[in-house]
């Protein structure tokens, strides 16, 4: 099986070219890559924790799903298509921003992406995938933001970066907090 290609990308989140997933974040040059937090009617987020057998911040807690999108596809298609294959469901979502952020990692690999957050609704439980998520739970944002400042080795790199910043939109947008 060939190796997944990410989109390496300007600042400016134009197309520079592909390469394989391992060998941009060995170089940590730009790639594209998109976030989905998933919220239900309570006012939760689902938070994921990454599978022992995952490369880099394995038994980690994160967001509900996030990868990287495929040459040719759109990001809330990739939003969707990861949603599935991770969580075991699908649901609308909405393109809420896109950042820029790099986190190196103890194995040598860096993320450094342009990264396009999405949000969702969804109101049953998950069937995640075994091979991707370990466990999975329902956190209400304001007891993320305190578990991540008490406990912040229990959470991916890019998640308590971008947790941040979804956390503030949802305050500026006066949603569910």
């Amino acid at each position: 099986m060939e190796e997944e290609r990410v989109i390496l990308v300007n600042p400016q989140d134009e197309q520079i070219g592909t390469m394989p997933k391992m060998e941009a974040h060995e170089k940590a040059l730009l790639h594209r890559a998109f976030s989905v937090f998933i919220m239900n009617d309570k006012g939760e987020t689902l938070l994921q924790q990454r599978a022992a057998s995952k490369y880099h911040s394995p038994l980690l807690w994160t967001n509900t799903c996030c990868s990287h999108q495929r040459e040719g596809e759109d990001n809330i298609a990739a939003g969707k298509r990861r949603l599935r294959e991770e969580m075991g469901f699908v649901t609308e979502l909405n393109e809420l921003f896109s950042f820029i952020y790099k986190a190196p990692f103890d194995n040598g690999l860096t993320e450094h992406e342009l990264d396009h957050v999405m949000m969702g609704s969804y109101d049953a439980d998950p069937v995640a995938n075994p091979e991707e998520v370990a466990d999975w739970k329902w956190m209400k944002p304001q007891d993320i933001e305190t578990d991540i400042s008490q406990y912040p080795e229990r959470y991916t790199a890019w998640f308590k970066i971008i947790f941040t910043k979804f956390y503030g939109h949802l305050i500026q947008n006066n949603a569910k907090t």
